[in-house]
């Protein structure tokens, strides 16, 4: 029968996974694995979960990332969302905040509030963060060379409202190597930037336990170009690098494991990114018991944020990334995660609109509250087909993972450029296949039928806000207690140069009202800055 069938119409062409690997034609009974290595959700290997009722108790965090001009601008945005439904703040921070420079600086000057919110002092996070309640909200902050110094600003503005830091819960993102693998908004070099991640371990454990101290990220991996086995493999190498150097700082697994987080993307393969999130919890829970002695089950569970894939979006017809998104959404909620941004349809070519935030966070609340798949734990737990994909991007994703420690972990991986080469050269194929049309991406190279003339509503961020920025920070210097924010940043220094935790004098830094540039190039004067060597 198969035969006839292939004479009278062969099989499409192409039909593989993200890295290339073919895809069978048909699963089986036979595809599935041991039961012990599906298990039962919330119990190791956590295959098919955290929890152990998932959405059928709480649904996951519906986040909004947003974050443009001024922080005036961005509170309300933030106050809009919540008042849509959002369940979480996700901030995004304008690339001077991002790699230590204040808006006055000429190393600023074009990118103020461009791709983010600029936050230069305390007094921008005050209005930043104007009657949002932090002891009941959670808040992600997308920051990483600057982490320990956005983390200090939102303590300190929280301990002015007299809300008990040990309250707050959110996450930082914190997660320093995949920027030298694949972003690029590092300051330091790799060694010393592990060194403040693991003091900002150390001093969450002791002032904030309910904040998530990283949220080591596959997400950036993906976006530029990796397959989703690379996406895993680098992610968790990353992740075993945190441990490794928590570890060799003399902390204790239990003391920081479990406020470990991840964040994932969302691509369009559906199956596959179903199979990715499985894997990983599976993957991950074994390392830890197995490779670092992890013995409470909460520091061997993996909980991970999800972001659709932006690299997906197609400037053309538009309209078409409100359905990628949607499903992407739906492979998040398949796979398992613990929160969830959607993104705008109109992010391939400006930052979102407010109509287009609203769209994205309608799709999570359709899906959550529409579709039943919340009202089931795993429900594609058993399937043939994801099962086999689930053992397979393990596979590959562990062999990646034994080459990386054979070059002595993921920081000697990436001084020697092993994963920025993989990804490389992964996401070259993907754009040859593109356009060969052996990857078809609906309206770009297949059905580009969509009115040329079309002209979507876009965001634009006043040039305006930029100039109010600059002398917002510059009256900031004027205005405060010079000789005390001076003595403040010596603090920071002497920390830095000796063994002392930096967390703590930057805390008192901030409250001193020193600027995050200032608190920047005091530790550049430390650490050195650090130069991307070309990968060739």
């Amino acid at each position: 029968m198969r035969a006839k069938a292939l004479a009278r119409v062969p099989e499409r062409d192409k039909l593989a996974r993200s890295g290339g690997e073919p895809v069978a034609e048909l699963h089986t009974p036979l595809d599935l694995p041991d039961f012990e290595r599906i298990g039962f959700p919330g119990e190791f290997p956590f295959t098919r979960g955290a929890q152990p009722t998932m959405y059928r108790a709480s649904l996951w965090t519906m986040r909004q990332y947003a974050g443009f001009g001024t922080a005036a601008e961005s509170n309300a945005r933030y106050r809009y969302l919540l008042a849509q439904g959002t369940t979480g703040l996700s901030v995004a921070f304008d690339l001077p905040t991002q790699m230590g420079f204040d808006s006055d600086d000429d190393m600023a000057l074009g990118e103020v509030g461009r791709v983010g919110v600029a936050i230069d002092s305390i007094e921008d996070m005050r209005v930043l963060l104007d009657s949002i309640p932090l002891d009941q909200v959670s808040t992600s902050m997308t920051i990483n060379a600057t982490a320990s110094t956005l983390l200090a600003l939102y303590v300190a503005v929280a301990q002015e409202r007299g809300v008990d830091p040990g309250a707050l819960r959110g996450t930082v993102q914190n997660d320093i190597l995949k920027e030298y693998i694949a972003r690029g908004t590092y300051i330091y070099p790799p060694r010393p930037s592990m060194r403040v991640v693991t003091d900002m371990f150390r001093w969450c454990a002791q002032h904030t336990p309910k904040w998530n101290t990283i949220s080591i990220s596959g997400y950036h991996i993906r976006e530029a170009g990796s397959t989703a086995a690379q996406e895993l493999a680098f992610t968790l190498a990353d992740g075993i690098a945190y441990v490794d150097a928590a570890l060799t700082a003399g902390l204790e697994v239990s003391t920081f494991a479990p406020r470990l987080s991840f964040f994932f993307n969302a691509h369009n393969n559906l199956l596959e990114e179903v199979a990715k999130f499985r894997a990983a919890r599976r993957l991950w829970a074994t390392l830890m018991r197995d490779r670092f002695g992890a013995t409470q089950a909460r520091s061997m569970r993996l909980r991970f944020h999800t972001q659709t894939g932006g690299s997906t979006l197609a400037a053309q017809q538009i309209d078409n990334n409100v359905v990628r998104v949607a499903l992407q959404a739906l492979a998040a909620v398949l796979g398992g995660t613990q929160s969830l941004h959607t993104n705008g349809k109109d992010e391939a070519l400006a930052l979102p609109t407010e109509r287009s935030a609203r769209l994205a966070l309608r799709t999570q609340q359709i899906i959550a509250h529409e579709t039943g798949v919340a009202d089931v734990v795993d429900p594609l737990g058993g399937s043939w087909a994801v099962e086999r994909f689930t053992d397979e991007i393990e596979a590959d994703a562990k062999r990646l993972i034994d080459e990386i420690d054979g070059m002595g972990g993921m920081v000697a991986a990436i001084e020697a450029g092993f994963p920025q080469r993989e990804i490389q050269t992964a996401a070259y194929a993907t754009q040859l296949a593109i356009e060969r049309q052996e990857q078809v991406v609906v309206g770009v190279n297949r059905f580009a039928d969509g009115d040329a003339s079309e002209q979507p509503t876009l965001l634009r961020v006043d040039s305006a806000l930029e100039d109010a920025q600059v002398q917002r920070v510059r009256q900031l210097r004027e205005s405060r207690d010079a000789a005390a924010a001076q003595a403040a940043l010596d603090a920071v220094g002497q920390a830095a140069s000796g063994t002392d935790n930096v967390m703590d004098p930057i805390l008192a830094a901030v409250k001193a009202r020193c600027t995050l540039g200032e608190i920047a190039h005091t530790l550049r004067a430390v650490f050195g800055e650090y130069r991307e060597q070309p990968t060739l």
